[in-house]
């Protein structure tokens, strides 16, 4: 089986290029150069090259502050490329596994969220990662929407590696304590992909739909923040004792407003695909920090 993974040089997609390349897989990730998503000529092209059958959609507009000046580029990426995609799976009769988001979601339930609680996406980002999944699910029954929320990598910028070279130069940082969340390596959502992928090569049923994603332990920004200051310590990144001090959200003030709750319940994929437990974000912390050198 041929994967074809769009978006093959963000976080997810150059981690699940790597994991191809470990498991002697037979993946193909391009980049914006080789797949331009938001063109349907590209993306006939690249179909008719590499006949993939399968396609995994990691390509996103994702600068959450960004898209309020720029409605149009996140629309374009996040919704009409995503109908592009389906139209083209649809049209040669493979499935498509999609990346979406915990911004879906307001963030005000008390409790972790599930894949039947009502959206409702605040913002342009949200709004079109939510108006990207209404695409998917109008076009092509063969799917998986995989909601993740709070992703860091090896490529590409992310809390992680800001916090590392925050903390470099710093005595003391400040965090946001106020604001919930289950963060989730790259590697670890290419796993999960690869294994939904895994299940469709093995000719078992696969239950197609909509299914959260995270890693464990839920934590706040602050507390992420002390784990990844603590172990870029110890790996020696960070030569001095730096205090990584709580604050409310409303003492960093971004142009759209985070959600308070990002928790999303992961029992669902895990019982579908046969994963006994959640990995934990800790297993990839190390490899992160150690690319932010």
């Amino acid at each position: 089986m041929r994967i074809l993974v769009a978006g093959g040089q963000g976080q997810v997609g150059s981690a699940l290029a790597q994991q191809g390349i470990e498991q002697g897989l037979d993946l193909v990730a391009l980049g914006r150069a080789d797949l331009d998503i938001c063109s349907e000529e590209s993306i006939a092209a690249a179909f008719d090259k590499y006949q993939p059958d399968l396609l995994i959609n990691a390509a996103a507009y994702t600068a959450v502050d960004k898209a309020e000046s720029e409605p149009e580029l996140a629309y374009a990426i996040n919704e009409t490329a995503t109908a592009l995609l389906a139209d083209a799976c649809a049209a040669r009769d493979i499935p498509m596994l999609h990346i979406s988001t915990d911004y879906v979601f307001d963030g005000t339930k008390d409790s972790p969220y599930v894949e039947t609680d009502p959206v409702n996406p605040i913002a342009v980002y949200a709004k079109s990662k939510e108006a990207g999944e209404r695409a998917l699910r109008e076009r092509l029954e063969r799917h998986i929407i995989l909601r993740t929320s709070w992703v860091f990598g090896l490529q590409g910028n992310n809390f992680v590696k800001t916090m590392v070279r925050l903390a470099k130069d710093r005595d003391r940082l400040t965090v946001v304590a106020d604001q919930f969340g289950g963060p989730s390596s790259a590697r670890g959502i290419a796993d999960a992909l690869l294994t939904i992928a895994a299940q469709y090569q093995s000719g078992s049923k696969v239950a197609w739909g909509t299914y959260h994603y995270c890693q464990k332990p839920y934590v706040s920004w602050h507390e992420f923040a002390q784990a990844v200051v603590a172990r870029a310590i110890v790996l020696g990144l960070v030569d001095h004792e730096v205090e990584v001090a709580p604050i409310p959200s409303s003492e960093f003030p971004t142009p759209v407003v985070r959600p308070e709750n990002s928790r999303l319940d992961s029992s669902l994929f895990q019982a579908e695909f046969n994963i006994p437990h959640t990995q934990r974000w800790s297993k990839d912390l190390s490899d992160v920090i150690l690319a932010s050198r």
